[in-house]
């Protein structure tokens, strides 16, 4: 009778752990949802094109909110983005990642063009006016602020650090943080391009 008792708590702890999600090395966000204007708002690419992210319904979307400017933190995130392209290999193929100007005043279409792709080729550099650019940071959640430098056109823009991942459905499903490394990332990637 104790065996058949342990042999069904153990089937039991076998099948719930068969059942459970896979662990994400990054922070797991699944069931929490971006505002309406987050994924519906039409913002503009490097190439001039109009964008919305619901564009990219069938990849893995990776958006980082930054600036051209900014002397550290996004051109760290957008080379370890490149990285991790890198080790997708062809999976890299079904991953978007965004880079969605906070400083729509200086980061221009000319100048998105120039710096964006020259992390990666596939990326792509998204912007909107100073109101679609409110409306999306407030969505993800997303704190900017500018921080006056010596002259007017000097200044510098202090904001968040992470990436959000949109699976291929449109679901937000993580939060990257800036200190995530690329092998972390990489899996984490593989593992909503598999399905989970």
């Amino acid at each position: 009778m104790r065996v058949l008792r342990w042999t069904a708590l153990l089937a039991t702890v076998l099948l719930f752990a068969c059942g459970k999600p896979p662990a994400f090395n990054s922070t797991d966000l699944t069931g929490t949802e971006i505002g309406s204007t987050g994924l519906a708002q039409t913002l503009t690419d490097h190439t001039g094109k109009p964008r919305k992210l619901s564009d990219f319904q069938g990849k893995v979307v990776v958006i980082f909110f930054g600036y051209t400017q900014c002397p550290d933190v996004c051109p760290t995130v957008l080379t370890k983005m490149r990285e991790v392209m890198s080790l997708l290999g062809t999976d890299g193929e079904k991953v978007q990642v965004v880079f969605m100007t906070i400083d729509p005043e200086r980061d221009t279409q000319a100048l998105l063009s120039q710096y964006v792709p020259a992390f990666h080729p596939s990326f792509l550099g998204v912007f909107g006016d100073a109101n679609a650019t409110a409306a999306v940071a407030k969505d993800f959640k997303i704190f900017y602020q500018k921080s006056p430098g010596t002259t007017p056109g000097s200044y510098t823009m202090d904001h968040s650090s992470g990436s959000y991942v949109i699976d291929a459905k449109g679901k937000l499903r993580l939060y990257l943080k800036h200190e995530d490394t690329a092998p972390l990332i990489a899996q984490d990637l593989k593992r909503l391009l598999d399905g989970n």
